[in-house]
């Protein structure tokens, strides 16, 4: 029986992500407030449901209080339990709730909406730490949809390892665990022919395998997850995040992820985000 909770602060795209789930076959449910979890399962067991995806519900906590022991305690009756928290950067979030017009639960006259989600990433910290996180901050609904899906395709009872290509100009990834910053190698960008292009195509990969400084680069990465992934399972982690960056995030960044995904995709379950190509 597999369970997929769905955590985080508002307006980081929960509904979309319990809209991918639905289309994908499981029976959905919508702000369930965690001390109803344990019940609510026993329920849907008895009316033979085995895929469950629950967005939980912040409001009654405040935060997420006793999310732990209903995961234990869901584990203990037969499901697979996996926690995906949402996140999103402020401006991102300011962005999403006036665009929608929509109130943030913990807005009010005396709090503002910058400091209703300062508030709620509070509540909220302890509960981050005990599932996977995942930045959705300028990611299209699609391409959070389709993250979905990649998400439920992967075993859940072994490690898999996320590795994400990103620009520091547009902010360090919040659901990183390893950053790498590649920026000192030298950059396609200021190549005329290579500016338009990234770094799956291949004239900027010929261009960078041609630079002694990227392989060594590549290696010294490689040989650090490499020898760190044992330990990281052994933690009973169930994802490890690893965010290389370049500046704007089109071409050292993505040729190096792209080349790690191939290396890693033997020994690893591997999923791939390049976020600015988004």
């Amino acid at each position: 029986m597999d369970l997929l909770l769905i955590g985080g602060v508002s307006g980081s795209g929960k509904s979309v992500a319990l809209a991918a789930l639905e289309d994908a076959g499981y029976y959905v449910v919508n702000n369930l407030p965690v001390p109803l979890i344990a019940a609510t399962l026993v329920h849907l067991a008895l009316g033979a449901q085995q895929r469950v995806a629950i967005a939980l519900d912040v409001k009654t906590g405040p935060g997420l209080p006793g999310l732990a022991d209903a995961i234990a305690h869901a584990r203990a009756a037969g499901w697979t339990v996996r926690f995906v928290y949402l996140d999103a950067k402020v401006d991102t979030l300011v962005k999403r709730f006036s665009e929608t017009r929509r109130r943030h639960p913990f807005s009010s006259d005396e709090r503002t909406l910058t400091e209703a989600i300062d508030y709620e990433r509070h509540l909220l910290a302890d509960a981050r730490e005990l599932g996977f996180a995942f930045d959705t901050s300028d990611l299209p609904a699609a391409a959070l949809r389709g993250w979905i899906k990649d998400l439920i395709a992967v075993d859940p009872s072994t490690l898999t390892l996320l590795l994400e290509s990103f620009g520091f100009k547009h902010g360090v990834p919040l659901d990183a665990d390893l950053v790498f910053d590649v920026r000192c190698l030298p950059n396609p960008h200021y190549e005329p022919a290579l500016a338009p292009l990234t770094g799956k195509q291949a004239p900027v990969v010929a261009f960078l395998e041609a630079l002694p400084q990227v392989e060594r680069m590549y290696a010294d990465i490689h040989q650090f997850v490499g020898s760190w992934l044992p330990d990281y399972a052994r933690d009973n982690r169930n994802y490890l995040t690893v965010a290389v960056g370049c500046t704007g995030g089109r071409h050292r960044s993505v040729y190096l992820v792209e080349r790690l995904a191939r290396a890693f995709a033997g020994r690893q379950q591997v999923l791939v985000r390049h976020r600015e190509l988004n």
